[in-house]
């Protein structure tokens, strides 16, 4: 299987912008984990954000939360979802990127943890709540495995701060677009071109714009900023409602 960073950039290549779809894996029980990931590959995803339910998700809008918070009514955590995705490794096709906070992560054990993710066929890992300076715990062990660290950069983050952060990523750096948790949003600031252009020429690698993006436009206005688009609320609030043409007019909206 090819890096996450090989992924997008193939994808840019083409002529056409990264599509990733964040899920929350295990909303619905661990069982549709499967289904889920196999249906956004067959639509062509550039690759899949699975987010890991945890009790103190503080990046996490109510959609998400809630997303959560049904999965782990369903008995869904880390280990169990991490043995889930080896379990039909041999049909993933896609790089797959984790989405978790850190005290799961510990609590599975750093080395296990890698092992597990290198298993299931992860390529990334994002973690929101450690910061830059404490990631190369997470580089270390991780690297060696084939699981890029991927950074997020904020739009409050100063000039010196984002070259640090784009510096220091991996696959591609996660430009979150808005002030504030994640959800779906009507609009976006006006002055996002001059963030992204800066971020874009600090980067060596893809830059992939999430946090709010929720409609076909703001696909196609925000990957015109970026190498490509992260969608997560919009398409956890489809999968739950069986809304399948939502999710395929949204990947549509990248080609």
């Amino acid at each position: 299987m090819t890096t996450l960073q090989q992924a997008i950039e193939q994808v840019n290549d083409a002529g056409q912008k990264a599509f990733v779809p964040y899920i929350m894996a295990g909303d619905g029980g661990l069982a549709t984990v499967k289904p889920t990931i196999l249906q956004l590959q067959a639509l062509g995803v550039t690759a899949i954000e699975v987010g890991i339910p945890f009790t103190d998700p503080v990046a996490d809008g109510p959609t998400i939360e809630q997303a959560g918070e049904r999965a782990l009514a369903a008995g869904v955590n880390l280990r169990n979802v991490l043995a889930e995705l080896a379990s039909f490794r041999e049909e993933i096709t896609v790089p797959l990127v984790i989405m978790t906070y850190f005290n799961p992560v510990l609590a599975y054990g750093l080395e296990a943890f890698a092992q597990s993710c290198e298993a299931g066929g992860v390529k990334g890992l994002i973690v929101p709540d450690v910061p830059l300076e404490e990631s190369a715990i997470l580089r270390e062990v991780l690297n060696p495995y084939g699981v890029a660290i991927v950074q997020l950069v904020s739009l409050t983050s100063p000039p010196e701060r984002i070259a640090r952060i784009a510096a220091a990523s991996q696959g591609f750096v996660y430009a979150v677009t808005v002030n504030g948790i994640t959800g779906a949003r009507a609009s976006f600031a006006n002055d996002l071109d001059h963030h992204f252009a800066q971020l874009c020429e600090a980067s060596a690698i893809p830059v992939l714009a999430g946090f709010g993006i929720s409609t076909p436009a703001q696909v196609v206005s925000m990957g015109a900023l970026a190498n490509g688009v992260i969608v997560g609320s919009a398409i956890v609030t489809a999968l739950h409602n069986g809304d399948s043409q939502t999710i395929e007019d949204l990947v549509a909206a990248s080609r």
